[in-house]
């Protein structure tokens, strides 16, 4: 078992391919999918795959699309592949080391002055607030004037519909009038 840093990993395949001009987004989910398998293998130094389970992973429908993009990453040189022609053995996988390490990856920028080789720390004292704001507590109180305004100004206004009770549903209604 190989100790492999599964952040770190992913961090430096991923500024590989963003160099890497010839792949499209179907080969990078192949090798999404490939390191999912490695993952579940442990990370072992090689593994068998089946090509319906990672053709599964990286969502890939064609049989075609799948064998030219593992033939092209491993012509590339992201992955060592090689097919075995058996459907029971299922093809061997090889997977190169894209930053990996066995100590905790370190953001070198993180820290002040760069050099830190273990974890930066944020202090967990919050900044307490001594000023209360009054701004708000003004607002709220303006806002509730100009409902309070509002209000009034709609109970001097005739209502919106003439005829509010064109069903009679008054309690004075006679319930052998027809409608």
């Amino acid at each position: 078992m190989e100790d492999v840093n599964y952040i770190k990993h992913l961090n430096g395949v991923f500024a590989q391919f963003a160099k890497d001009n010839r792949l499209n987004p179907t080969h990078i989910s192949l090798y999404i999918g490939l390191f999912q398998l490695w993952n579940q293998n442990y990370f072992v130094a090689d593994f068998y795959i089946s090509r319906e389970e990672a053709m599964a992973y990286a969502k890939i429908g064609s049989k075609s699309t799948y064998h030219r993009c593992i033939r092209e990453l491993s012509h590339w040189n992201y992955i060592l592949y090689s097919p075995s022609h058996n459907p029971y053995k299922g093809s061997r996988i090889k997977m190169f080391d894209f930053g990996t390490s066995t100590g905790q990856a370190v953001d070198q920028h993180r820290t002040e002055i760069g050099t830190s080789i273990g974890q930066a720390l944020v202090p967990i004292n919050k900044q307490i607030q001594t000023i209360k704001n009054n701004t708000n507590g003004q607002k709220r109180k303006k806002i509730k004037m100009e409902e309070l305004q509002v209000d009034e100004n709609k109970s001097k206004h005739p209502p919106a519909v003439p005829y509010r009770d064109n069903l009679r549903t008054s309690k004075d209604k006679d319930y052998n009038e027809p409608l």
